[in-house]
């Protein structure tokens, strides 16, 4: 029996608008549609943009009519997080301080989607400018996961992940500083992807640390992440950190052969640390398990503990935000959320020193994953969330929370990683895996995450729309 129109990939949607048996005006209508009846519950929006996606959405069908292909992205909506701009729309960070920011001009992403004639749907929740979250005293309320409302997405691209995960768009770019692709895909039981530093063009993009912002896709599948990826890559003279290298073929590795490939293993990564679940742990080893049955060479690897890439990857972080956001510090300070505030201004307390120690460790570290490790395996498998989406009542208003995840190391190496669904926890809830892969080696990533979906048979499995119809 086919998907409904709100679950099907963009592979299938791509087929079915090119031999028009789907409709870009009817699918839009019918997201809008879904979006109107449940997302009261699930809060991935912050603004539909409804007249501009029907309009979109008529030009892409005309096109379709005459002939006209963008490519896969013509006419199928996608959503975009609150910190990228679309031009006349608002970008809030979901924070009182920019409620009324309009963005005059697209970003960069914003430009290559519409240019591949993609529906923009609205714009996503996300935490405050990225990095306090979830809180409950901004101007709107965080997203739920779709899964199960009383559990939290991810963050910070907590709205990307729920809108995926919801069925209100096939699609939603989303950003990556310490993990903030992974962990909301990770919680949501979709595919998220942090590509190499500099593939993808953060121009027009609020940034929270220059250094380790990512710009990727957020999709059902494996496939649906490389169609995006081909979309988004490539060269922006505009951005200085924009890498002038040709885009890989993202889809030369969709077939999933994985005979022959060397994939490490660091185990000693996230089995001894604190917050782990046996039930990822068990999940992680049955993908590795899977991989070896498929050809792959699977072996157990050692690489610098997880704190070092954590200490160094928060000390950047926190530096890189606090100068960002320092007048608004002390020109604004209440118009700040509480754990946004208190997260951003320990930047206040580290010394030029200690950001120049992290720089020369953030050197070692990405030494040790590149020129080591890499140098004999083709990729790596490890953790990106610990454990499965905590209960919004189980966190604190006061402090910001400590994810058990694992996700920053590869913010500080800059190389791609990708979190993908990996099983369901006993209480429903989705697991994951992240896969790592050499600089600008994305369709290899994409080739062991190809195998993976395929032998473990979960992307048909969709939360429950009754169940959100019903708590609604």
């Amino acid at each position: 029996m086919p998907a409904p129109l709100h679950f099907m990939t963009i592979a299938d949607l791509a087929k079915g608008i090119a031999a028009r048996t789907v409709s870009p005006v009817e699918l839009t209508k019918a997201l809008i549609a879904r979006v109107a009846a449940l997302d009261g519950m699930t809060h991935a929006f912050i603004e539909v943009t409804a007249d501009l996606a029907l309009a979109q959405a008529k030009k892409a069908e005309a096109e379709v009519m005459a002939g006209i292909s963008r490519g896969p992205l013509h006419g199928v909506p996608v959503g975009l997080k609150d910190i990228i701009d679309l031009k006349g729309v608002r970008t809030t960070a979901h924070s009182h301080q920019l409620i009324d920011n309009w963005a005059t001009d697209d970003a960069f992403v914003t430009q290559k989607l519409k240019a591949a004639g993609a529906v923009i749907l609205g714009k996503l929740a996300t935490h405050e400018f990225a990095m306090g979250g979830p809180s409950f005293d901004l101007p709107f309320p965080p997203a739920r996961n779709p899964w199960n409302l009383a559990h939290f997405t991810g963050g910070s691209s907590s709205g990307s992940g729920a809108a995926v995960a919801a069925g209100y768009v096939p699609a939603a770019l989303g950003t990556d500083t310490g993990g903030s692709i992974r962990l909301p895909a990770a919680f949501c039981g979709i595919v998220g992807m942090k590509p190499t530093y500099g593939l993808v063009s953060r121009r027009g993009v609020l940034p929270l640390s220059q250094s380790l912002d990512h710009i990727g896709p957020m999709t059902w599948t494996v496939e649906d992440n490389a169609l995006l990826m081909k979309v988004l890559a490539g060269h922006d003279r505009l951005d200085p950190a924009s890498a002038d290298v040709p885009a890989p073929d993202f889809r030369s590795g969709l077939d999933g052969d994985v005979s022959g490939l060397k994939i490490a293993l660091p185990r000693h990564f996230f089995a001894q640390a604190e917050g782990v679940s046996p039930e990822v742990l068990a999940a992680i080893d049955n993908a590795a398990s899977l991989l070896a049955k498929a050809g792959a060479i699977v072996e157990e690897v050692t690489i610098p503990d997880y704190e070092l890439f954590n200490a160094v990857g928060r000390v950047i972080m926190f530096s890189e935000a606090f100068a960002i956001h320092e007048k608004d510090y002390r020109e604004r300070p209440l118009d700040f959320g509480r754990l946004a505030f208190t997260r951003m201004i320990l930047g206040a307390t580290l010394s030029a020193a200690d950001l120049t120690q992290a720089y020369r460790l953030r050197r070692e570290l990405a030494v040790a994953v590149n020129h080591q490790l890499l140098k004999q395996y083709d990729a790596i498998l490890c953790a990106s969330a610990l454990a499965r989406a905590a209960r919004f009542d189980s966190m604190s208003d006061a402090f910001p929370p400590n994810w058990p995840i694992q996700t920053m190391p590869f913010n500080v190496t800059g190389n791609p990683a990708m979190s993908m669904p990996a099983g369901f926890s006993a209480s429903g809830l989705p697991l994951s895996v992240q896969i790592v892969g050499r600089p600008f080696d994305e369709p290899t990533v994409l080739r062991v995450g190809a195998s993976l979906e395929k032998a473990l048979a979960l992307t048909g499995l969709r939360p429950s729309t009754a169940t959100l119809r019903q708590a609604a």
